[in-house]
């Protein structure tokens, strides 16, 4: 359907910005490009519906297109999770069942998803997932699949998702203790301390790192 495929292209052009470039040729070389089968008449029409602007080798976003293409990503990359963290798809199979899941997603299934996910800031890839409306309220009757790992019980043990820190000194002080994406932890104490065990290494944090660690809870 070419609505369909003008949404790959509009995520095509955000990605495409994201490694800061605005190139029709080097969009048009992107791999994944030929699986929608873009060429340079789609990118006419979406020039005459009012989503792109092409002067030359130059591609930008109107403010329409920006909008369509940031829901896009968003839908996108909050697939990718919901498939890779819940539904345990191999690494192989993500990319391919989310470009076609994400089309059949609509804003409410999208928030419903995020709210689920714990609104994730970043994909499996890293990439960062544009924030919803759900994420500014972070209300609602969902339980969340992923939470702080404060809110685990002693005992219970958690994969990491992600981590959100405003902070890149707690960032890194978190990673170099071992905490990073795809680890599992053990609480074993929350008061005076928390207190983690991570492979063999039993760490104490305080309470203010440890709820910027989100979790999946595991057997």
């Amino acid at each position: 359907m070419l609505e369909h495929k003008i949404e790959e292209i509009l995520e095509f052009i955000w990605t495409l910005r994201e490694r800061g470039s605005s190139s029709v040729k080097e969009l048009m070389s992107i791999e994944e490009i030929e699986r929608v089968q873009a060429d340079e008449q789609t990118l006419k029409t979406m020039e005459s519906m009012g989503l792109v602007r092409v002067d030359g080798d130059s591609i930008t976003l109107t403010e329409r297109g920006e909008e369509e293409a940031r829901e896009a990503i968003r839908r996108h990359r909050l697939a990718e999770i919901l498939l890779s963290e819940v539904l345990e798809i191999d690494e192989g199979g993500i990319e391919r069942n989310a470009c076609t899941f994400e089309h059949s997603l609509t804003p409410a299934v999208t928030e419903s998803i995020c709210t689920l996910l714990g609104h994730p800031p970043v994909c499996p890839h890293g990439l960062p997932i544009p924030r919803g409306r759900c994420c500014m309220r972070k209300t609602g009757n969902i339980q969340p699949l992923v939470r702080p790992l404060n809110e685990l019980e002693i005992g219970e043990k958690g994969r990491i998702i992600f981590i959100l820190s405003s902070s890149h000194a707690r960032l890194d002080r978190i990673s170099s203790l071992g905490m990073v994406p795809g680890s599992t932890v053990k609480l074993h104490q929350k008061k005076p301390a928390f207190v983690v065990e991570i492979g063999e290494t039993t760490l104490a944090l305080d309470e203010g790192i440890v709820r910027e660690i989100y979790v999946k809870k595991v057997p």
